[in-house]
């Protein structure tokens, strides 16, 4: 079983700005090798969604996930999303790795990833709305459907919540603090 404890899962509501604190800590760590931000293969077109996504049709999804090459996937809003098995080297040479994955795996990651984080990103209804909004990939209706499957807060031991309703770089500076902890002195060299 994989050593999750360099495993930080980055999960939020469609909004928070998951993809906005990602891009200002991977700046932040983009010459250290001993971090890496995972690149998720989704069946979107590349570049499409907002992040540098790996393209897949449907069909490619599918025959990658029967030869085993996600660590973990998922289905979400008529699309599929996998985080590439290579994340499990990754972990094995002592590297932090960071992916944004959604709610629905986590149970299954804790399982295969014991000691994992999980890093909650927050917003207000409000700003959720207003950043939905300014998006415009979706009408009011499908907006609304959103907002209405915020649910639950994510919990446990292994929960950090970082809140994104001010500015920007506060909420990247306290992601980057949370990665920080986790950094090796050094790494295996890859082989």
């Amino acid at each position: 079983m994989p050593d999750g404890r360099r495993l930080v899962l980055v999960v939020g509501a469609s909004g928070v700005g998951k993809d906005s604190v990602l891009d200002g800590a991977r700046a932040a760590f983009r010459d250290d090798p001993r971090v890496v931000f995972v690149q998720r293969v989704i069946t979107r077109p590349a570049g499409s969604g907002g992040e540098d996504n790996i393209a897949a049709t449907s069909e490619e999804f599918a025959a990658l996930s029967a030869q085993g090459a996600f660590a973990i996937h998922w289905p979400a809003h008529g699309l599929s999303y996998g985080l590439p098995r290579r994340i499990e080297d990754d972990l094995a040479q002592g590297r932090v790795v960071v992916a944004n994955v959604s709610r629905q795996v986590l149970d299954d990651a804790r399982q295969r990833y014991p000691g994992l984080t999980v890093c909650v990103v927050t917003a207000s209804t409000d700003t959720l709305r207003a950043r939905l909004l300014a998006r415009g990939r979706e009408t009011e209706a499908q907006i609304d459907a959103r907002l209405a499957h915020v649910g639950a807060p994510t919990v446990g031991a292994d929960v950090v919540t970082i809140a994104n309703d001010g500015d920007l770089a506060d909420a990247v500076a306290a992601f980057a603090r949370l990665i920080g902890q986790f950094l090796p002195v050094s790494v295996k060299p890859l082989t």
